[in-house]
């Protein structure tokens, strides 16, 4: 379902993601992106460079889009005391996106049950990842999946100043 996105298919994923961000009911009130601040250009560029970026079609049309890390950052290593382990022991879901008309039919679902059972595949201790604490659909999806709230933190982003984020794991 997921594919490896290739730098030729930046293009078509800058242009879903702004699309996703423009046509999401409530954008501003639980995700807060806002394209050129979260996600931007360089983000993305980055994300597919490194080999993290996946996208989901359907009839020719991205559905979904999301960047996996296969390690977490070092400012993720405070925040998680559950399992120890080396950060390249983690798969981390970054920007995960939706498109709106295929939103609340389970397509998030099958894309984090995808990455997840990658992560096992890979031999992973967890799959982690933040969201906005105001984020509530993107709550209801993770803990639903059966992620477990972490912790929490005030941290900034371009696109909302200071915020909470919720962080999560899912063990392994």
């Amino acid at each position: 379902m997921l594919n490896k996105a290739k730098n030729d298919d930046f293009a078509r994923i800058a242009e879903f993601y702004q699309y996703a961000i423009e046509n999401t009911q409530n954008m501003e009130k639980y995700g807060r992106w806002i394209y050129g601040l979260h996600p931007t250009d360089e983000m993305i560029k980055g994300y597919i460079e490194g080999g993290f970026m996946y996208y989901a079609e359907d009839n020719g049309e991205i559905s979904a889009a999301v960047a996996v890390t296969p390690f977490q950052s070092a400012d993720y290593r405070t925040v998680f005391s559950g399992i120890t382990a080396s950060d390249d022991e983690f798969s981390v879901v970054h920007i995960l996106c939706i498109d709106p008309k295929r939103q609340k039919c389970g397509l998030a679902k099958s894309v984090m049950n995808e990455i997840i059972s990658e992560a096992k595949n890979a031999r992973k201790k967890a799959v982690r990842l933040d969201a906005l604490c105001c984020n509530l659909p993107a709550q209801r999806l993770y803990e639903g999946i059966g992620f477990k709230k972490c912790g929490c933190r005030n941290l900034f982003a371009e696109n909302t100043g200071n915020i909470d984020f919720f962080f999560y794991e899912y063990a392994l």
